[in-house]
């Protein structure tokens, strides 16, 4: 008996967690629609990870916590959303998903073995980026 009462919440978080990977992610219109004019502050294993700004045009501003900002551009290649910071990475692809936790990034450089992005917070204020080089 006591195995079934552990059996049952292993079964019942699989469950969830098969409705969750049912879920489609997230085209370019609805990217575009969920994303433009928020800036989204992302955690990776429940920390604090960094902050995107998601600009008109498909534009956006990155920085991971503590560091400089990048300028980038998005767009959708397949089922994944692929930003280009035109630095030494080259092009970085996710599939985002809007869950009722919050919007969900997984990398797909690593064939989406990494622990996925989960947006902490969500405002409309821009980005704090100090220097002579950011303008978009």
């Amino acid at each position: 008996m006591r195995a079934l009462v552990l059996a049952f919440p292993l079964a019942l978080l699989a469950t969830v967690s098969q409705a969750e990977d049912a879920t489609p992610p997230l085209d370019a219109a609805g990217f575009d629609a969920r994303t433009t004019g928020k800036t989204i502050t992302y955690s990776a294993n429940g920390q604090a990870y960094g902050i995107e700004q998601y600009l008109p045009g498909h534009k956006v501003l990155w920085a991971f916590t503590e560091s400089a900002c990048k300028v980038g551009t998005w767009q959708q290649q397949g089922e994944e959303i692929c930003f280009d910071y035109q630095d030494e990475n080259g092009q970085q692809c996710w599939k985002f998903y809007d869950t009722d936790k919050g919007l969900k990034a997984q990398f797909m450089g690593d064939g989406g073995m990494s622990e996925p992005l989960i947006s902490l917070s969500e405002s409309e204020t821009p980005l704090n980026c100090p220097g002579p080089d950011i303008g978009v």
